[in-house]
């Protein structure tokens, strides 16, 4: 049993060591929970001298106690093993999980920008099950589906593990870390499928989480076999994040085709497209006149002119914004 445990913490230390091995400066994103806690523990056990290359990025969303004594406990747990921390502050306190996790992301991304780091996040084998699973009930196509194993710049050690193993990993050392109440919360779906759905489908048919797995590997081959085809797509990039895509390159597609292309075609403007929003790009493509736009979920529209056709966020979308300050321990 001792030489299990053994073996079972090397294997997580291992797997993260390599993981930062390819980041030139990574920077973990660690929220005070337990897989975070988990991933910030096994990054202070690589040599001190690749520590140097490491940043510690903590954000407290502004929701009362909870969330503060968890950025407080990341911030000590740094200075105690003598990694930086940068913490970031909500300036608006969200009610939604997609106002947290927006919130979250901007401040991330904005300081990997800052530091020209790679974010490194502790989402674990149960995480990918959820994730599949909800886009499922979402009705997401094939490019969805494919949930964390979709080529990302994210870099995810724990991917391949499941939350029961780090459970274990962080009481055999005496790791310590913050449960978050909003976990509990079955308002939030994420919480009913995690407490409820899930482990009631799974009573019953062992092998769903495999399945959904399986599911999710293949859509993400999908997905690299369909970006290779996109470059034959005249697809340009506009400085306020919209995509210009050329008519004539998309004319001859079919509609099924271009069911197929708009999601990958969208995603280029970071926008992610629900079944309905794709059938609905892909009629507009075949039907629409010049001068007219469609209005897709997400505060999304297509606009066509002439030559293009422009996908954008509507321009009264206003977003949550985070505190622009850092703090340091």
């Amino acid at each position: 049993m001792v030489a299990h445990r053994i073996e079972v913490s090397a294997q997580l230390e291992n797997a993260v060591a390599h993981a930062l091995n390819t980041c030139s400066i990574a920077l973990l994103a660690v929220s005070g929970g337990l897989d975070s806690m988990a991933l910030l523990f096994a990054a202070s056990k690589i040599p001190h001298a690749s520590q140097k290359r490491i940043v510690v990025g903590t954000f407290d969303h502004g929701t009362g106690p909870s969330a503060r004594n968890a950025a407080a406990l990341v911030a000590r747990e740094c200075s105690r093993t003598g990694l930086e921390c940068v913490t970031g502050r909500a300036t608006f306190a969200g009610t939604r999980e997609e106002e947290w996790r927006h919130a979250r992301w901007e401040f991330l991304q904005g300081l990997a920008a800052l530091r020209g780091a790679s974010v490194v996040t502790a989402h674990t084998r149960d995480d990918q099950v959820e994730t599949v699973f909800m886009r499922i009930l979402r009705e997401a196509g094939p490019r969805g589906l494919a949930g964390l194993y979709a080529e990302s710049e994210v870099v995810r050690p724990f991917l391949d593990t499941d939350r029961a193993t780090l459970e274990r990993y962080v009481r055999q050392h005496g790791i310590r870390y913050v449960e978050d109440p909003s976990n509990k919360d079955r308002r939030h779906l994420r919480n009913r499928v995690r407490l409820d759905i899930l482990p009631s489908i799974l009573r019953k048919h062992p092998t769903f989480a495999d399945e959904l797995l399986t599911l999710a590997r293949r859509s993400a081959e999908w997905r690299r076999s369909l970006d290779e085809i996109l470059p034959a797509i005249d697809a340009t990039p506009e400085r306020d994040g919209a995509l210009r895509v050329s008519r004539s390159s998309l004319r001859g597609y079919d509609a099924d085709s271009l069911r197929v292309l708009w999601p990958a075609l969208a995603a280029r403007a970071s926008v992610v497209m629900d079944r309905r929003g794709t059938h609905r790009a892909a009629e507009f493509t075949m039907k629409g006149a010049t001068g007219g736009a469609i209005q897709l979920s997400g505060g999304v529209e297509i606009v066509m002119s002439r030559e293009h056709m422009l996908l954008r966020r509507a321009a009264h979308i206003g977003r949550v914004r985070t505190a622009p300050r850092e703090t340091r321990a």
